[in-house]
């Protein structure tokens, strides 16, 4: 007896053979090559995550270069299997995809151009060695300790969940609009890669937040790195994947025009200004004593202040809740 623990895996060859339906008028080779280039892009970007001590499949100097170009590609992917299925909701859904991920992938890419500043190379390894060490003999060096890097951090996880298609970023898969979204013609084997491939996505970019912002595979105690290295690096991307489930099942879905509205007017200035506080806390480097204070209030007001002034511009061209009945 199994007590049910079989049933995800039965589940999962059930829909990988269930019967394969192409429309009439759709291009069969695009229909078909759409989920494959999908799901092996996102394979692609595992090539450079280092999942432990010496255990990154991939040692390249351009790493974190390589992770989102392969990444971004998934855009023309998602298009793909609009345009090709011959349907209206489909193509509309393809186009309000296509929106939301070069909306989105400006301040993902911004976000992590303060850890290269900060660490001083491309490559994933140099990056989680950049975050080594201890201050005060127990707190972690990890860049997501810093007001720049916290903010980059909130940046990068914020669009990640528009990237990997996650509510409440979901607009794509709006039932109530678009069916089942760029999906609406698919069935069977092809239906599930894209499922496939959009869990490997959120796993990915979950595996380069840590390396970016978290340490990595460190330890998060000096008294626990006799723990395999591979432990913390699992128990983190754990707990960054119950944040994509929490997410999904706590907020509501997003309207197209706030959607766009949040990345342009608040992610995409938030940004450029994490940047130069990055490049403050470069230039600081040398400070010591008070002036490490005033170091970190300066990079600390310019992540407090832009945030507060922003989220006000943003919220001011919102209209009231009226209740009609109340």
């Amino acid at each position: 007896r199994t007590y049910g623990l079989a049933q995800p895996f039965a589940d999962g060859v059930k829909a990988l053979t269930k019967e394969d339906v192409v429309p009439r008028g759709a291009d069969h080779v695009l229909h078909f090559l759409a989920p494959v280039a999908l799901l092996a892009f996102s394979i692609l970007t595992f090539a450079v995550i280092p999942f432990g001590r010496n255990l990154v499949p991939l040692e390249l100097d351009a790493a974190v270069l390589y992770f989102f170009a392969a990444g971004a590609a998934t855009e023309l992917a998602v298009f793909m299997a609009g345009w090709a299925s011959h349907n209206k909701y489909s193509l509309l859904a393809a186009m309000r995809a296509l929106a939301q991920l070069i909306s989105y992938e400006l301040p993902l890419l911004l976000s992590w151009v303060p850890v290269v500043m900060i660490a001083g190379t491309l490559s994933t390894t140099g990056i989680v060695d950049a975050q080594s060490g201890w201050k005060f003999g127990f707190l972690p060096h990890w860049f997501v300790f810093t007001p720049w890097g916290f903010a980059g951090f909130a940046i990068f996880m914020v669009s990640a969940l528009a990237e990997a298609n996650r509510s409440p970023f979901d607009l794509p898969e709006a039932e109530s609009e678009l069916i089942a979204g760029h999906l609406t013609e698919y069935s069977g084997f092809k239906y599930a890669l894209f499922f496939m491939a959009e869990y490997f996505g959120m796993i990915a970019l979950s595996g380069m937040a840590i390396t970016l912002f978290l340490g990595g595979w460190r330890a998060p105690l000096p008294w626990l790195e006799f723990v395999p290295s591979y432990f913390w690096f699992g128990a983190k991307l754990l707990v960054l994947l119950f944040g994509f489930i929490w997410l999904r099942a706590t907020f509501p879905r997003l309207r197209m025009d706030q959607l766009t509205r949040f990345a342009w007017k608040f992610l995409v200035p938030l940004a450029l200004i994490n940047l130069g506080n990055a490049a403050f806390w470069s230039l600081s480097f040398g400070w010591s004593g008070p002036l490490q204070l005033v170091r970190w209030g300066i990079s600390a007001a310019l992540v407090v202040a832009p945030f507060v002034v922003m989220g006000r511009t943003l919220s001011a061209g919102v209209a009231p809740r009226t209740y009609r009945y109340a």
